[in-house]
């Protein structure tokens, strides 16, 4: 009766019933408050998933150790997802009463130079590398199996997506998928073997076969497999003959009032800055300015913002610049989104190494909106270097190209003193978060017409 009473009513007064959204379960560690970069990718995505028929459910550690927290962050969380947590046995919680200092740099993916490491950090390493495969995280792949078993079928959920790193976090689909036969995407925002810092993790033969033996069952058993970049995508498909997406990441809206310019020549370097990041070819080229040219002095100014390695801080020093250094250490992304607006020019940085060619920074796409033009440093055939160029927001160059750096920062210091210094980016919107969301929908979608 109260059913037919129900249908009447909608009828008379013209009311559509409100569509049921199809629910997609999102495996992922980092998440609000975390901070940095590895939060940006899945928060965004979930905020923009309903817009496109499909409810994100997020299952994410309830007592996370993140090395970096951001509490602002807590505000973008869409109020349309359904968040559940569980319990993560944490052993960098253990590993803290050590070296607290160390296990936070090592948890963020600072690795000291392999010539200055400690015993501590060598033990640390070691126990990281070759204890926990594929990483610290391990320990709550079977709990969250045994949990997240009971919720799919209670919740009528056809479909889970993974994210890493942490990489062990596929193997909560792995097994998944095996148990249940459910469609499983694994998202990969770096890549697992191939990445800079494995090599530094001090691994033994049988833990390095492990971590590759693991890393085929996932790119094997997964239904489809995202990238974050092309190069990712070719190195995949020399493992695996599953569907590879590439879906990079992206900017989004940003909330921030209009920032005045800094009055200083600001290069700001916005971020983690690792030891193998580390750019003797730029630091060499501000030196030299310095020294020829008066009024560049006068001006200069690097700003870094986020963790900076020792060893970097040490080699600025090495080139006496450091008084030209104002270093901010870790700021909210709210913060730091200001600072890329209101810097001259924007430092993008990556480890001169045949295996960093596929990693694209996710600060490079709040970088191009920020109006502010861009020099990057990186190796070359690099994947951003063809995204920097096609959208106008900057320039590329290698680490051997040191005579083409300097033009490029003089004639951005030209400009800068002219005040007319900014860049003028074209061809941007292919990289917003919602049409990046719009692409990610079609492939939990693939029949419908979104």
């Amino acid at each position: 009766m109260i059913e037919e009473i129900c249908f009447l009513f909608n009828q008379t007064y013209n009311i559509q019933p409100r569509p049921i959204l199809k629910k997609v379960l999102i495996i992922a560690y980092y998440w609000p408050p975390a901070g940095g970069p590895g939060v940006q990718r899945w928060l965004k995505f979930v905020k923009y998933l309903p817009d496109f028929g499909i409810q994100p459910v997020v299952y994410v550690p309830e007592n996370p150790t993140y090395p970096i927290v951001d509490e602002g962050l807590l505000e973008e969380v869409s109020d349309k997802a359904i968040i559940i947590k569980k319990k993560i046995l944490e052993p960098y919680g253990y590993a803290s009463f050590f070296s607290k200092k160390n296990t936070k740099k090592i948890s963020s993916g600072i690795i000291p130079n392999q010539k200055k490491q400690s015993f501590i950090q060598k033990m640390l390493l070691w126990v990281r590398g070759n204890m926990f495969i594929p990483d610290a995280r391990v320990l709550w792949v079977k709990p969250s199996v045994a949990f997240l078993e009971k919720y799919i079928a209670e919740n009528n959920i056809e479909t889970i997506i993974t994210t890493g790193p942490p990489h062990s976090l596929h193997l909560i689909g792995l097994e998944l998928k095996q148990k249940l036969s459910i469609n499983w995407i694994a998202d990969f925002r770096d890549p697992w073997t191939t990445i800079g810092y494995h090599k530094a993790l001090k691994l033994s033969d049988s833990a390095s076969k492990k971590h590759k033996d693991l890393e085929s069952k996932v790119l094997n058993l997964a239904d489809t497999v995202l990238v974050t970049s092309e190069t990712t995508k070719t190195e995949f498909q020399a493992l695996t003959s599953k569907p590879i997406e590439v879906i990079t990441n992206g900017f989004d809206v940003e909330k921030v009032e209009k920032q005045p310019l800094d009055e200083k020549f600001t290069i700001a370097h916005i971020g983690s800055f690792l030891s193998e990041r580390n750019p003797r070819i730029l630091w060499k080229c501000l030196k030299e300015l310095i020294k020829e040219n008066p009024s560049f002095k006068a001006d200069f100014q690097l700003k870094l913002i986020g963790a900076v390695s020792q060893e970097v801080l040490d080699t600025i020093a090495e080139f006496r610049l450091n008084a030209y250094v104002n270093n901010l250490g870790y700021v909210s992304h709210k913060e730091a989104v200001a600072h890329q607006r209101k810097s001259q020019v924007l430092l993008l940085i990556e480890i001169d190494s045949e295996d960093t060619k596929s990693i694209i920074p996710g600060k490079l796409f709040e970088y191009m909106v920020s109006e502010r033009p861009i020099i990057a440093l990186g190796p070359e055939g690099s994947d951003f270097s063809a995204i920097i160029k096609n959208t106008n927001t900057g320039v590329f160059h290698q680490y051997d190209e040191i005579e083409k750096l300097k033009a490029t920062i003089l004639a951005y210091y030209t400009d800068f003193k002219q005040g007319n210094l900014k860049a003028n980016a074209i061809g941007l919107q292919q990289y917003s978060r919602k049409n990046l969301t719009e692409r990610l929908a079609s492939i939990l979608n693939p029949k419908s017409s979104i």
